[in-house]
């Protein structure tokens, strides 16, 4: 009987797009260039409020940290161009790229010492076992309602503009198509719905919708109201034997959006596919149109140093039924399973992000050495001492593990959880500032500037 009245469905909150509104899709940076000559991304990854807070420490690092702008020492949080994130990360990411180094003054008060489960089911029980069964224990609206009232103020993605800094990507997993759902440009188009009304809220539930905690966030394809093709790179990426993995089986799905085959779009958290969060970007350079995508040709041909950090707020085993011939059973066993899961995907992942990162400085390099002196002076002036393989990558990972390992230890104990007591958040923020201070990539980047 509870089973019978316990189902849990979602409606989907996407509205189709004005005729006016649909174009073919690019998610490529506009062409205003900023003036130093760096590129600086983050990717910050899931673990509910844990991963929240370890990446607002880190942004305060940033904060922090001052670097040379034409004579004037600036905060290097002022010069994040791109961050991308899943899951808890998600929440952090999208109040910054609201607004922008502002974010550091309130987002504590606002949202880490905040109780985020208060309206929602969490009690282990036969009801909510009887609608996690049943699609999730958990609709989408009463956290997406809470993240509204108390942190993103009714704010649509529409905010979250790509002419100004930092440029987010928001990623939920597709588990359909089991691929990742950027929440940008080219999956909307390709739904023919209206990426601009869409709350920010609705963007961050799904990233963060833990499978049958939540019933799966849902979108609704309006294929019929468009006639606009596709991007000419998603149908390229589909059909090519040559495609990278990632990049075919994310267009195929896109594909599916606007072709007929899927009515509805149902998603739940990014860690499903990459807890890393390292989609979104990894998308945006294997789709890149040119050698310097999602850079403008005057950013491209001024760069110098790129610093790329992963903010990974994931934790080590849990559990001391390694050391007993029973178990794992019940919370225990899901959880093993779905952490075997995820750790295994986001150490492929990184690995595989590397390469990705190492074969776009070498397309980036081999462009701009082949322009001819006069462009390069045309789009930056004349510089004597410019040098076209002067592009130096600075790639890192930021963890728990790389504190003592007593630290690291309690950080490792905090749940995955919407609700952390106020002494365990501020540990948690603490250890992301001082693991970036100690990281050895972010030294070197320093350094090197």
């Amino acid at each position: 009987m509870l089973a019978a009245c316990a189902t849990v469905a979602n409606q989907p909150v996407n509205a189709p797009a004005p005729a006016a509104r649909v174009h073919v899709a690019s998610d490529g940076r506009p062409s205003e260039a900023a003036n130093d000559d760096m590129l600086v991304a983050l990717a910050f990854s899931g673990g509910g409020m844990r991963a929240s807070a370890f990446s607002y420490g880190v942004l305060q690092g940033f904060a922090h940290t001052k670097v040379n702008d034409h004579g004037r020492q600036v905060p290097l949080i002022d010069r994040v161009d791109f961050v991308t994130s899943a899951s808890g990360g998600s929440v952090t990411a999208a109040y910054f790229g609201l607004k922008g180094s502002v974010a550091l003054a309130d987002f504590r008060e606002r949202f880490l010492l905040r109780d985020a489960e208060e309206a929602l089911n969490t009690n282990i029980d036969l009801v909510n076992l009887s609608r996690a069964y049943n699609g999730g224990a958990n609709e989408d609206a009463p956290l997406r309602n809470w993240l509204d009232a108390n942190l993103f103020d009714g704010a649509t993605l529409s905010a979250l503009r790509t002419d100004r800094r930092p440029r987010v990507w928001i990623n939920a997993s597709d588990i359909y198509n089991r691929t990742p759902f950027v929440f940008g440009r080219t999956t909307f188009d390709a739904m023919c719905s209206d990426m601009a009304d869409y709350p920010v809220a609705g963007a961050v539930t799904a990233s963060a919708a833990v499978p049958m905690a939540f019933a799966p966030v849902v979108l609704q394809a309006y294929p019929e109201r468009c006639n606009a093709p596709l991007a000419k790179w998603v149908t390229r990426a589909a059909d090519s034997r040559d495609s990278p993995p990632l990049l075919q089986s994310y267009a195929k799905g896109v594909r599916s959006y606007r072709d007929g085959s899927m009515k509805y779009v149902k998603l739940l958290d990014g860690g499903l596919v990459d807890n890393f969060g390292l989609s979104g970007f990894t998308i945006a350079l294997e789709s890149a149109q040119t050698p310097y995508d999602p850079l403008s040709r005057v950013e491209a041909v001024r760069l110098r140093r790129v610093l790329f950090l992963v903010v990974d707020s994931g934790r080590g085993p849990q559990g001391d039924w390694a050391s007993k011939l029973e178990g794992p059973t019940g919370i225990e066993l899901i959880d093993a399973v779905s952490s075997a899961a995820i750790d295994a995907s986001v150490h492929t992942s990184y690995s595989a992000f590397e390469n990705v990162l190492a074969r776009w400085r070498d397309n980036l390099v081999r462009w701009r050495c082949s322009l001819p002196a006069a462009e390069t002076t045309r789009l930056i002036g004349a510089h004597a001492n410019w040098n076209c393989h002067d592009v130096k990558m600075f790639v890192g990972r930021i963890g728990f593990d790389q504190l003592d390992a007593a630290r690291a230890a309690r950080l490792n104990a905090v749940p995955t959880r919407f609700k952390l007591p106020v002494t365990t958040v501020d540990e948690v923020i603490d250890a992301g500032e001082d693991a970036l201070a100690a990281s050895p990539v972010f030294r070197a980047f320093k350094q090197s500037l």
